[in-house]
């Protein structure tokens, strides 16, 4: 199946937050139970634990001055975070894409200072206010989506249709705080999504 990915920055008009502060929603993440709701594979699911387990430990061996995040979905590696120098910003992602099972790296990381405890604090709940605005939602499937905040960036990624990625957009726009929505998203067909949920068993 060929997916087709979707990074796209939406503006919205609302002051920044620096901070980083990622926060996972569905997949075996959470637990068993959405593990199998999950649109990945299983083997995407854990070879993405894997390769995020492999890129904090490079984070730490290279970004000994930076505060940086790494998440991984569906083998789509996306780094935010702060790091002191454009070379460490370029090295780092250079790296990042050389581990094993890593499609592609989305480096988002940003050459400034390192965020404050209070900043990551308000980035958390932003993440919250986005993931929250999607369980409310009548027309999404919310565990579809990981949500990752940097700064007031909310960071989308899924596994999701057009209809999907411009309604969760339009949501996570809306959430006090948020001052872009960047789209990194995989969007497939509505009849390629139906091959990807789980069938139902024999009543």
């Amino acid at each position: 199946m060929k997916f087709r990915l979707s990074v796209l920055a939406v503006l919205a008009a609302t002051a920044l937050l620096p901070a980083c502060a990622p926060l996972v929603l569905g997949g075996a993440a959470v637990g068993g139970a959405m593990f199998a709701s999950d649109r990945r594979t299983s083997g995407a699911q854990v070879e993405d634990q894997a390769i995020e387990l492999k890129a904090g430990s490079r984070i730490k061996e290279l970004a000994t001055l930076g505060n940086v995040s790494a998440t991984s979905f569906n083998r789509l590696l996306l780094i935010t975070g702060q790091v002191p120098t454009e070379a460490d910003r370029v090295a780092l992602g250079e790296a990042l894409a050389k581990l094993e099972n890593v499609r592609a790296v989305v480096n988002e990381l940003a050459v400034v200072g390192n965020t404050t405890f209070s900043a990551s604090s308000s980035d958390t709940i932003i993440s919250a206010k986005v993931i929250g605005a999607f369980i409310d939602a009548r027309d999404l499937q919310s565990n579809a989506f990981k949500v990752v905040t940097e700064r007031g960036v909310v960071y989308l990624m899924g596994i999701v249709t057009e209809r999907e990625a411009g309604r969760a957009t339009e949501l996570a726009r809306s959430v006090g705080g948020v001052q872009k929505v960047v789209r990194v998203f995989e969007v497939v067909s509505e009849e390629e999504l139906a091959r990807l949920l789980p069938k139902p068993g024999p009543k």
